[in-house]
Parts: structure tokens; C-alpha cells; sequence
């Protein structure tokens, strides 16, 4: 790997997502960014709707007459759990509906900063199979003993700093994953890629996590991170 390590700097991070943030109203992108964002706002949008419907129709079987005041308890408990449940979901459920569009996001994305088209090597459906099943051991295997050391008295101090970095670093591989497939890479090369810049990953994907947190914003965050991680790929590996 001929990597520049000028990658490792938390404001070369810090740089790719401000640079990505402007192209995200490049036309050419547009379609692979706005499509997603339709369809989960529509997944969403339907899912308010349908909760909303069904929280009528048990108000109405329910609750007698003369406790009618209770839906003014009810309906505010439903809107603010579904907000919370929302907030939760939607980066897991954004990324699982954009991911086919983010593959092309990336390939664009690299076609507009490089000036020229990048052959993508397709590896074997066994090797990404068995590729993806690595990637969710390596998640598990981490987040297992977190979540134990979590319920441990005085120990239990230092989770949420783990918690953090371990996210972080979760955000890295999850958004250079798409550049690096592009280049061929599968996940234990793309984690040793991202190894080689662990300071510059961290920072990128902290940063990520941190935009992803933002109600609304979130929308916006994941393919300013696709794009983002498509220029870090590109201006620290020299052979991309």
C-alpha cells in the first residue's frame, strides 16, 4: 500500500467533509443523493401516518368517553416516542436503503475529483459474502465485551470514552468501505487501509458520528460522508 500519511492529521479530515459538503449540490450527483433521501423521508413520512391511524382507532375502542382528557396525555407520548424511535433508526435504516445508490455516489464522486472514469473491480459474490460476515464478527466480537464492561461498577467509567472511539472508528470503515470496494479492496483490506491512518479514520469518522447525531441534518450527513470518504481515499492512496 503506497499511502501518504498526511491523512493521520485531524484537520485533513476535518477538510475532506468540508470539501464533500460542497459538492453535494454538484448535478451530477444529485440523483444518487436525492432518491434515498425520498425514500426514507416517504418510509417515514408512512410509517407517521399508519402509527397516527392506528393510535386513533385504539383511543376510540379503548378509551371510554368520560376519559377522552387522556388523549391529550396519549397523542403527545406517541409523537415524542416516535420522534425518539426515529432518531434512532434512521441512520441504521438510511444506510441500509441508500447503500446500492452510495456505491455510485463514490464512483461519481471519484470521476468529478480524479477527471477520469475508474474501472470497478468486481470481486467474487462468495468473497463479499464472506467479506460482509467478517465485518459484522469484527462489530460483534467489539461491541459484546463493551457492552459487558458497561455493567461493571467503577470500571464502567471508562465506557462511554470506549463507546465513543469504538463508534468512531465504526463510522471510518463504514464510509471508506465505499471508495475501497471501489479500488477492490474487501473488509479485512479496507481495515488494514484504514489502520495505516488510525488517527486520520477516528477523526473522520468521530466527525461523521457527531453530524449523524443531528436530527435532521442526518439526512444530509451520510452522503456529505460518502463523498468525503471518496476525496480522503483519493488524495492519501497514491495508487487509487
Amino acid at each position: 500500500m503506497n499511502i501518504d500519511t498526511k491523512g493521520n492529521n485531524p484537520l485533513f479530515a476535518a477538510d475532506c467533509l468540508v470539501q464533500g459538503g460542497k459538492l453535494l449540490i454538484r448535478p451530477e450527483l444529485r440523483k444518487f443523493i436525492l432518491i434515498p433521501v425520498m425514500i426514507n423521508v416517504l418510509l417515514y413520512a408512512s410509517a407517521l401516518l399508519l402509527g397516527y391511524h392506528y393510535m386513533a382507532d385504539l383511543i376510540a375502542q379503548f378509551i371510554p368517553g368520560w376519559l377522552q382528557w387522556l388523549s391529550w396525555i396519549l397523542w403527545p407520548l406517541f409523537f415524542l416516542s416516535f420522534f425518539i424511535i426515529g432518531f434512532f433508526t434512521f441512520t441504521l435504516v438510511a444506510n441500509l436503503m441508500a447503500s446500492p445508490f452510495y456505491g455510485h455516489l463514490s464512483a461519481k464522486t471519484y470521476a468529478i475529483i480524479s477527471g477520469q472514469k475508474h474501472s470497478m473491480t468486481q470481486p467474487p459474490v462468495a468473497k463479499v459474502v464472506l467479506a460482509e460476515l467478517k465485518r459484522l464478527g469484527y462489530f460483534a466480537s467489539r461491541a459484546i465485551p463493551l457492552l459487558l464492561l458497561s455493567l461493571i461498577p467503577v470500571i464502567n467509567v471508562l465506557a462511554p470514552l470506549l463507546w465513543g472511539l469504538f463508534g468512531a472508528w465504526g463510522m471510518a470503515l463504514e464510509y471508506l468501505a465505499y471508495p475501497l470496494e471501489y479500488k477492490g479492496l474487501l473488509f479485512s483490506e479496507q481495515r488494514r487501509w484504514a489502520k495505516t491512518l488510525k488517527t486520520g479514520a477516528l477523526s473522520f469518522g468521530g466527525l461523521a458520528a457527531i453530524g449523524l447525531a443531528m436530527p435532521i441534518a442526518n439526512i444530509f450527513v451520510a452522503p456529505v460522508a460518502v463523498i468525503a470518504a471518496t476525496i480522503f481515499v483519493y488524495q492519501c492512496d497514491k495508487d487509487y
